[in-house]
C-alpha cells in the first residue's frame, strides 16, 4: 500500500493549514516525529509547560499516539554535539503505560542522529523517572555552558528566579549505535 494512503487532510482550529497525519489503528501506541506545531503548543499548554522558542528550526518534536489520539510529546533541541531535551509530558490517563520511556527512547535518537553526544535535561519533578534512564545529576550551571543558545537555555538564562528552581541531568549518548567486538 503507498505511504499516501495513511495520510488524511485535517484542519487545525488555530490556523486554517491543512497538516498531514498519519492514520493509526485503534489501541496501538505509535511514536512520530512531527513539525505540526500547533499540536505540540496545545498539549504543552495543555499541561502548563513552557511553549516558548517551540519554533526553533533545529528543534525536533516527537508525539506518542494511542491510535489516532495524541497523548504525549517531547522536544529535542541541538546544537554541535550536545542536545537538551524539553517539554517531555504524557496524558494523565495514559501514564504508566510506557509511552513516557518510549518517548525518551525516541528524543535519545533523534539528538544521537543529529550528533549529539551528550543529552542534557532540565527538571523539577522528574529526577527518578529520568534517573531509571541512566541520567545522572549535574550542575545547572554545567548545562547552560554545554548548551548555550538553544532556546529552553536562553529561556531559563533571563528568568534566573525559575533557573534556580531546575535541576539538571546528563546522559552521556557518544556511544549509541557503536557495535562493540
Amino acid at each position: 500500500m503507498p505511504a499516501c494512503s495513511f495520510f488524511r487532510r485535517r484542519r487545525s482550529s488555530f490556523t486554517d493549514r491543512a497538516v498531514a497525519i498519519r492514520r493509526h489503528r485503534a489501541g496501538e501506541l505509535v511514536i512520530e516525529q512531527t513539525r505540526d506545531l500547533v499540536r505540540v503548543r496545545e498539549m504543552l499548554a495543555r499541561a502548563g509547560m513552557m511553549t516558548d522558542g517551540i519554533e526553533w528550526p533545529p528543534a525536533c518534536y516527537i508525539v506518542a499516539y494511542v491510535g489516532d489520539e495524541a497523548v504525549g510529546v517531547i522536544g529535542v533541541e541541538s546544537k554541535i554535539d550536545a542536545a537538551l531535551i524539553r517539554s517531555l509530558y504524557v496524558n494523565e490517563s495514559a501514564r504508566r503505560r510506557g509511552i513516557g520511556s518510549a518517548l525518551v527512547a525516541a528524543a535519545r535518537k533523534a539528538a544521537h542522529t543529529r550528533g549529539a553526544r551528550h543529552l542534557y535535561l532540565f527538571s523539577t519533578e522528574a529526577g527518578a523517572f529520568f534517573g531509571r534512564h541512566g541520567f545522572m545529576p549535574v550542575a545547572v550551571a554545567d548545562v547552560i555552558a554545554a548548551i548555550p543558545g538553544v532556546p529552553q537555555i536562553e529561556y531559563y538564562r533571563a528568568r534566573p528566579q525559575q533557573l534556580a528552581r531546575e535541576f539538571a541531568y546528563h546522559l552521556d549518548i557518544s556511544g549509541d549505535g557503536v557495535i562493540e567486538r
